[in-house]
């Protein structure tokens, strides 16, 4: 793959991975020819800044677990009200990094599928 798309893909997906692992990221795109490339561009990744603002509003309602595709923990969520407001808030701080590093799964799981 051309150094070009590799670099476009990076800059915009960048605020999306967790930044230890862009490296990994750089490295596995040089494996994917560019017919596969259009495939990792178009995979579900998750917008670590909405699913944040999504868990500050509505948290504690269990959205932000939902999102994440955690249904069993965001019932539970649900049901507690965000654990009694301290799951809520711990969260506030996990969620940014629980969605990247899901993005970075998605991405590793499909790029080592061609």
């Amino acid at each position: 793959m051309e150094q070009t798309k590799k670099d476009i893909f990076i800059s915009t997906m960048n605020g999306k991975f967790p930044s230890n692992k862009i490296l990994i990221v750089d490295k596995e795109l040089d494996r994917v020819d560019d017919s596969k490339f259009v495939l990792l561009q178009s995979l579900n990744y998750k917008d670590p800044i909405l699913i944040l603002v999504l868990s500050i509003v509505v948290g504690s309602l269990g959205v932000d677990r939902f999102l994440l595709g955690q249904t069993g923990l965001g019932i539970l969520k649900l049901l507690t009200c965000g654990g009694f407001g301290i799951w809520w808030i711990v969260d506030l701080f996990l969620v940014m990094d629980m969605a990247k590093e899901q993005n970075f799964n998605t991405f590793y799981e499909n790029v080592n599928r061609f």
